[in-house]
């Protein structure tokens, strides 16, 4: 599990955390022992309340620029990375902090957690993906009024538009957390790497050469032992024993 632990700040990103999870999440990538992720944010009030308005706001375009930078580069490590993500969502997810939980491949969301790009509101506009992946996740129309008016939205609108797949009690957000990691365990990490990959780059390609990079993936499939221990295990009628191999 990844926590941001800056529960005084309510976990709002800065350089040094941008910094910290670039290299925690290439840590994660080269380490076999590590199949599924869970990300989140220490206390109760907050995944991550926004990006550090204090640090941000004496910076010169240039500096500024670099620090949009230093959190793609952050956000790319974890949206690139070949393993699931969990973003357990425990109370504000705005700004920075969203963009980090849509970087990330599924999310669960306590009852209580509250959602937006309020960048608007300070005479600015998200600088670390937000115009762009929200647009991606639930449609230009609802993205632009959301980033128009700044306005937060609750944890039950956030899963009618698409923008997080369920929302739990507050007191079992992490449980069901663990229990979707628990589940995806269950699964071939090659196939789930291979179709992560397949969505994340298809997505940005059209459609006929988006089909064929996924003939591509799906054909990679053939030559893992876990296709064959999945395709063996469905003809003998027992459960798979996936080795990621």
């Amino acid at each position: 599990m990844v926590c941001i632990n800056r529960p005084q700040a309510l976990n709002t990103l800065n350089s040094e955390v941008f910094s910290e999870l670039y290299q925690v999440f290439n840590e994660i990538g080269t380490d076999s022992e590590i199949k599924v992720v869970i990300i989140t944010g220490a206390g109760d009030k907050a995944f991550v309340a926004g990006t550090d308005i204090i640090e941000m706001k004496s910076r010169s375009r240039l500096e500024i620029r670099g620090f949009a930078m230093a959190a793609r580069k952050a956000n790319e490590a974890i949206y690139n990375l070949g393993k699931p993500i969990i973003a357990a969502i425990n109370g504000f997810a705005l700004g920075g902090g969203l963009e980090l939980a849509m970087v990330c491949d599924l999310r669960i969301c306590s009852e209580n957690a509250k959602f937006g790009q309020p960048e608007i509101n300070l005479g600015i506009i998200p600088g670390g993906g937000g115009t762009q992946r929200l647009t991606r996740l639930v449609g230009m129309t609802k993205a632009k009024e959301l980033l128009f008016t700044g306005d937060m939205i609750d944890a039950q609108t956030a899963v009618d538009i698409g923008l997080v797949n369920k929302v739990v009690p507050a007191g079992k957000l992490m449980d069901e957390a663990k229990a979707l990691a628990q589940k995806l365990l269950g699964k071939g990490a090659v196939a789930l790497r291979l179709v992560k990959t397949a969505i994340n780059n298809g997505t940005n390609m059209d459609l006929v050469s988006a089909l064929d990079f996924e003939a591509e993936c799906f054909a990679m499939c053939f030559s893992t032992e876990d296709q064959k221990e999945g395709m063996d295990a469905f003809e003998e009628k027992r459960k798979p024993k996936f080795r990621g191999k």
